[in-house]
């Protein structure tokens, strides 16, 4: 049994347009930082005697890769943004996930910020004003212009399918119905 009216046309299941992260270009610097700290500990390791000095070298390698190479890579994978036909999703945090919505079919407002070094790899900040008190921002995302374009076809494509969902609905009721009364 259909829960749209007669002669409004059924709604497509949600499909996933794109799955986005920052550019990976944020882990140059870490990657760097594991292989000096790599080279290290090969380079070092056969050349000390004393038990003290190999495990201040190890201790010192772990924490290099914990914290240059490690944490960065984690915080890079905890945040990702999902487009999908109906909704933006925002997902982010390592310990505590948040997690955003915001629907296509609201409205809103979509513009591109970049640096001169985010220009040079095509990527970009999106802004999506929606009337919200801060706009929701998708960080440093690649091919950002295209990904602008998309969210103005998706948001368009969503306000004509409520637009046409609320005029179906004006015109199929024509009787006032009065609660409490026969």
């Amino acid at each position: 049994m259909s829960n749209t009216p007669e002669g409004a046309p059924a709604q497509p299941p949600e499909k996933v347009v794109a799955r986005l992260r920052a550019h990976a270009r944020v882990l140059f610097w870490p990657s760097l930082a594991l292989i000096v700290a790599s080279g290290a500990v090969g380079y070092f390791a056969g050349r000390l005697d004393e038990v003290w000095e190999i495990v201040l070298l190890w201790s010192a390698a772990a924490a290099v890769l914990l914290l240059l190479f490690l944490l960065p890579l984690a915080a890079w994978l905890s945040r990702r943004y999902t487009i999908t036909t109906r909704r933006i999703v925002i997902r982010h945090g390592f310990f505590v996930r948040v997690r955003q919505e915001l629907l296509h079919s609201r409205g809103y407002d979509v513009s591109v910020r970049r640096s001169w070094l985010q220009s040079m790899f095509r990527s970009g900040d999106v802004r999506i004003n929606s009337a919200l008190e801060h706009p929701v921002v998708l960080k440093d995302v690649p091919k950002a212009d295209q990904v602008q374009r998309a969210l103005s076809e998706l948001m368009d494509h969503g306000q004509n399918v409520v637009g046409f969902r609320r005029q179906q609905s004006e015109s199929v009721s024509d009787e006032t119905t009065v609660w409490g009364s026969r």
